[in-house]
């Protein structure tokens, strides 16, 4: 297991605001381990007993709607802190989150977490603009799905995906692979209108799909549908 203060992940997160001193405490006191794709890091209305950091893989972020099924609200990926919001407020964790694939992940105490806030305030002013950041992508998210058609918020979404977890570079194809059901749901509309709307624009050269695999081919043509 590497140490905190030598892992090139705390450069991409607010952990690069702490100390060498406050990075030694958190080494001696996280855990590290393996989490399968398709496992339960954290579910809905769960009391957090710490902060995740990945260090690798990706998951989805998700919220029991009013229907009873679940919204993806967010991607995470390799660098992000999971469950911040819900430490520093001291409430039960908001939204559930399932590895997409299998994923490396660090937990950091509660204590340890809460002491630095505290005591750091680079790291505090971080995690703040993270908090807000956050806020502000699931501000446009609502909007792009009052204001965008089915087809503008499919191709906002797998532009996102590219930007997020970039292409496999001997296929080209997006590294995020998520399932139909998954991605339809991403884009807020029925599997069968996705499945139609990616066959669309497979039909039309703006993406390529072998399998599951979805690749980008006309990236201008889907940024200008995603305007």
């Amino acid at each position: 297991m590497g140490r905190c203060e030598q892992c090139i992940i705390r450069e991409f997160s607010s952990l690069k605001a702490l100390t060498r001193e406050e990075l030694l405490t958190i080494s001696e006191t996280k855990s590290h381990y393996l989490v399968k794709k398709g496992e339960t890091l954290f579910t809905e209305d769960e009391s957090l007993n710490g902060v995740y950091c990945i260090k690798n893989g990706f998951c989805k972020l998700t919220k029991l709607n009013s229907n009873g099924k679940d919204t993806i609200v967010k991607i995470a990926k390799r660098g992000d802190l999971l469950g911040q919001r819900s430490i520093i407020n001291e409430e039960k964790s908001n939204l559930t989150a399932i590895a997409l694939d299998d994923m490396e992940i660090c937990f950091i105490p509660k204590k340890e977490m809460l002491e630095s806030f505290t005591d750091n305030n680079k790291f505090s002013l971080l995690i703040t603009r993270d908090i807000c950041s956050h806020l502000k992508d699931a501000d446009k998210g609502l909007a792009d799905h009052t204001h965008k058609t089915v087809k503008e918020r499919l191709a906002i979404v797998l532009l996102k995906l590219e930007e997020l977890g970039g292409t496999d570079p001997k296929t080209d194809a997006l590294n995020i692979q998520l399932s139909r059901e998954d991605l339809a749901n991403m884009v807020g509309t029925a599997t069968e209108s996705c499945i139609r709307l990616l066959s669309d624009l497979k039909k039309e050269g703006i993406i390529k799909l072998e399998g599951k695999k979805i690749i980008l081919t006309d990236r201008t043509e889907l940024k200008a549908l995603a305007v």
